[in-house]
């Protein structure tokens, strides 16, 4: 088994006596593998409770904030020793960095840039959204020091929380997805979601490079944020310098025609949607950023396959044959609520539209939720909704266009399986609080 830290590096980053190599970091005993460091955060639980099941289980150490007996490193907060083990990793790498925010998809995005660099070597990316103040962090301190590039998302729901994440993560490359009203009820104005999105510059490292959305009202305050002396690529359509050039798409694919500083690139994605040929251009963007070479990138990223969750497109068995079910369940947004639903309308079939609550708007949530509605009469011949603030949503829509409306996801998934026929398409979103994958639960169960 091959040390991830061997025991000299850990008394160096933690400047104590550590005499134990560890093979991976762990912060949950339920997914703990033996010579992982177990890091005891305080959560909901406190991690210090876990520490003797951690070693028993074959832990190489655990890293704590106050004695305690076995294989332990003390520090005085485990979150900070965390961030220091982290750092260090950076700063041992020789990994070239990226890092990727937006108010949506940073998760698919950062999936494009494993399969793009992996054609240039070793990539080391987050299995998971691991994007906030304790995944950003664990996921810079897995990185092997052979890695020979890393990504990283940052994401934030608060005022604040990027500008230390993306210092820490001290990226070669920053990508911004987009700037849109997800946390809103949170953040205050569209105006402060942009200027904390463009707070992940400010780590930018000397000479890197900027990657920005060119479809937002907000772009000069973007270009503002970049540090003197980084370069600036922005991505969309028009006079930009990676520049959306034709998409063509059908029901379940996109080929997409695109130049990156004049340089012609294409792709193709397992998915339709202008969203996803956009996230394609930002990641070939951030490979000519790292000075990589576009054909080869492009010819990499071809092919690319959305996964459970965020727009994956699978059939289910319902009465009468099948139906093709379009996985949105992980989150949304009203930017990423419209993309799925024009992705919807160029499906064969009975369009059926299953749709949670977005969070997180506090008092813009019905004006929200009310502002999808077009977007759902274009897309949708049957819709079905749950939570509080989408009932606005489905009261406004025509009687032959209402499927049923519950309270909650497990309510309503049954109803939805019941309505469902044969060739029909069926788009399953909400946030991720709204819990839409009980609905995709139901609908993958038997018949």
């Amino acid at each position: 088994m091959s040390a991830l830290w061997s025991a000299a590096e850990l008394r160096a980053v933690f400047g104590v006596d550590a005499a134990w190599d560890v093979s991976g970091i762990s912060i949950d005993t339920r997914t703990l593998a033996p010579g992982d460091l177990f890091v005891a955060l305080h959560g909901a639980r406190d991690g210090h409770e876990f520490v003797a099941a951690a070693l028993e289980k074959g832990a190489a150490a655990a890293l704590v904030s106050k004695p305690m007996p076995g294989r332990v490193i003390v520090v005085e907060d485990t979150l900070r020793g965390l961030e220091r083990l982290g750092a260090a990793a950076r700063a041992r790498a020789g990994a070239k960095v990226v890092a990727v925010t937006g108010s949506v998809g940073k998760t698919t995005t950062k999936e494009m840039l494993r399969r793009t660099l992996c054609a240039f070597g070793p990539v080391h990316a987050a299995e998971a959204s691991f994007n906030n103040h304790i995944g950003v962090p664990l996921t810079l301190a897995r990185m092997p020091s052979d890695a020979a590039f890393g990504v990283f998302e940052i994401g934030m729901n608060h005022p604040g929380e990027i500008a230390p994440l993306a210092a820490l993560v001290r990226p070669d490359v920053a990508i911004i997805t987009c700037v849109d009203r997800a946390h809103l009820g949170l953040m205050g104005s569209e105006e402060a979601i942009a200027q904390e999105k463009a707070a992940v510059f400010c780590g930018l490292v000397p000479g890197g490079t900027a990657v920005l959305p060119g479809d937002t009202r907000f772009l000069p305050l973007l270009r503002a944020a970049v540090p003197p002396g980084c370069r600036a690529l922005v991505f969309g359509e028009g006079a930009v310098e990676a520049r959306l050039l034709e998409l063509k798409h059908g029901a379940d694919a996109c080929e997409v025609a695109g130049e990156i500083e004049g340089v012609p690139v294409w792709f193709g994605l397992a998915a339709p949607g202008r969203h996803m040929a956009m996230n394609g251009l930002a990641v070939l963007a951030a490979a000519d950023g790292l000075g990589l070479e576009l054909t080869r990138a492009a010819a990499a990223l071809d092919g690319f396959t959305p996964f459970t969750g965020r727009g994956a497109r699978r059939r289910i068995a319902v009465a009468g044959g099948a139906a093709v079910l379009l996985d949105e369940s992980y989150n949304a947004s009203g930017a990423s609520m419209r993309a799925a639903l024009a992705v919807l309308a160029l499906q064969p079939g009975r369009h059926v539209a299953v749709l949670g609550d977005m969070l997180e708007l506090g008092d813009f949530a019905q004006d929200e939720h009310l502002g999808l509605l077009p977007a759902v009469l274009a897309a949708a011949e049957r819709v079905f909704t749950c939570g509080e603030h989408s009932r606005a949503l489905f009261d406004s829509l025509p009687r032959s266009k209402q499927g049923a409306h519950a309270a909650d996801a497990a309510t309503l998934a049954p109803l939805v399986k019941a309505a469902l026929h044969a060739g029909d398409t069926v788009l399953v979103k909400g946030s991720y609080g709204s819990r839409m994958r009980d609905v995709i639960s139901v609908l993958e169960s038997p018949a």
